[in-house]
Parts: structure tokens; C-alpha cells; sequence
């Protein structure tokens, strides 16, 4: 029989093993023990976990947690509508999109035609698992002070957080910034509208009306039907 295990790739030993006691008590308080592993593989010398342990445990994780966060790592310079990324554990992006057509999907039941419409410029905030949706009312001067309206679309709470519903987000692990950027925009726009959340509408006059007149229309969309939310960018870093 041959032995293939130098073909595997590069091989790990386990060095260390840690085992961690929970007090039988209402507080749940724990204890951790660590063990160093002898070139067998036993567990040997039992001893509390100490700093220098609980450092380089701590360590090794944030290498695997940063993984975890490729996709707020630009492929090279920043792309110009970034306004601000957060590598904190729940990282997040922020970024805008200017006024432009887009094809939009609207549910049977809002009685929207699908087609081509124009949209205002947009703001968008996402992490891993969750999107929030803002729009603007212009992107030449953004800054901290930009005051931010609702979005004018339906399937996003009064805060801004958009409901995907049944739609499967799957942002994948080695995906860099760019991508994560067009991931989301692609999931937001590819989805079909279908209800206002706890039936308030997002814009001045009546929503359904509103897309009906610029879906597969030459109009631009009306700016003054946008209503500010109460929420300026400075807020939303905070």
C-alpha cells in the first residue's frame, strides 16, 4: 500500500487542546483548562489557560473571522462611491449610486407594469447578512451633514432595512468589495416589489401611482416626492 500523505498538502499537528467548564449555577460562569499534546497525541500537563494562551487563542481567531470579512477588501483602489467601510466583526460598507434606468419587477397584486424606470440617486449601507436602502437627493456634495430620505420603493422598513423575503442571499466568502457591491445592488433590483411594510408609503402622493406613471415612461423621477427621514450620514456611522 503506498502512502499518499505527503501528496495531501501541508500537514498540521494539534499542539494544543482546551476544555472549558461551565459552573453549575444560575451565573453559568466558566473555566477553561488547557492541555499541551505530546508528539502521540495524548493530552498532557493540565493547567489553567494563561495569558500568553488566551492571546494567541484570541489571535488565531480574528485570522479566521478576517475570512470571513474579504468582502470589504477592494481588489485595488477604492471605487469612487465608496463613502466609508467598518472592519469591525460586523463590518459593514457604505456607497452610493447615482440617478439612473433601471429595469425594475413588481408583484401581480400592486398592478405595476415591469419595465424600465428611472430612480433617484441611492445610498446604500450593507453588511454580510442585512441591506439598508436610503435615497438622496443629489451626490455632488456628500458629506456627514447629507440629510437622507426614504427610499421610494416598496419591501423596506421605516429605519431603511430592506425585507429580502424568499430571496436567498448567498454572499460568497472570497468575494472582494467590488463584487459584494454588485451582489447586493443585483439582489435588490432582480427581486420583485410586492407590499409596503405596515402599509405607510415612503413617498409624498400615492406610491403605486408614482411607478405605474414612470415605468416604461421618458420621465425622470420626481425629486419632490421624496420624503427626508430624519436621518442625516453622520447618524447612520454612528
Amino acid at each position: 500500500m503506498k502512502d499518499i500523505t505527503t501528496a495531501l498538502g501541508t500537514l498540521y499537528h494539534p499542539v494544543k487542546a482546551f476544555v472549558i467548564y461551565e459552573k453549575d449555577a444560575s451565573d453559568k460562569s466558566i473555566y477553561v483548562e488547557s492541555y499541551d499534546i505530546d508528539n502521540k497525541g495524548y493530552p498532557i500537563n493540565a493547567h489553567p489557560l494563561s495569558v500568553k494562551e488566551s492571546n494567541q487563542l484570541a489571535k488565531a481567531l480574528d485570522t479566521s473571522d478576517e475570512l470571513q470579512r474579504n468582502f470589504l477588501k477592494p481588489s485595488g483602489l477604492l471605487p469612487k462611491n465608496i463613502l466609508y467601510i467598518n472592519p469591525d466583526h460586523n463590518g459593514y460598507a457604505i456607497w452610493f449610486t447615482p440617478a439612473q434606468k433601471l429595469d425594475l419587477f413588481f408583484a401581480d397584486s400592486l398592478s405595476i407594469p415591469n419595465g424600465v424606470a428611472s430612480i433617484p440617486p441611492l445610498l446604500w449601507k450593507a453588511s454580510k447578512k442585512s441591506l439598508y436602502l436610503y435615497a438622496l437627493d443629489n451626490i455632488t456634495e456628500i458629506s456627514e451633514k447629507t440629510d437622507l430620505f426614504h427610499a421610494p420603493f416598496f419591501n423596506i422598513y421605516d429605519d431603511g432595512k430592506v425585507c429580502m423575503g424568499t430571496v436567498s442571499v448567498n454572499i460568497k466568502a472570497d468575494c472582494l468589495l467590488e463584487e459584494f457591491m454588485q451582489q447586493w445592488e443585483q439582489y435588490f433590483f432582480n427581486s420583485y416589489f410586492s407590499h409596503l411594510i405596515q402599509e405607510k408609503s415612503p413617498v409624498k402622493g400615492n406610491i403605486i401611482q408614482l411607478w405605474q406613471k414612470l415605468v416604461n415612461s421618458r420621465k425622470q423621477f420626481p425629486m419632490k416626492s421624496l420624503i427626508k427621514n430624519g436621518l442625516t450620514l453622520k447618524l447612520l456611522l454612528s
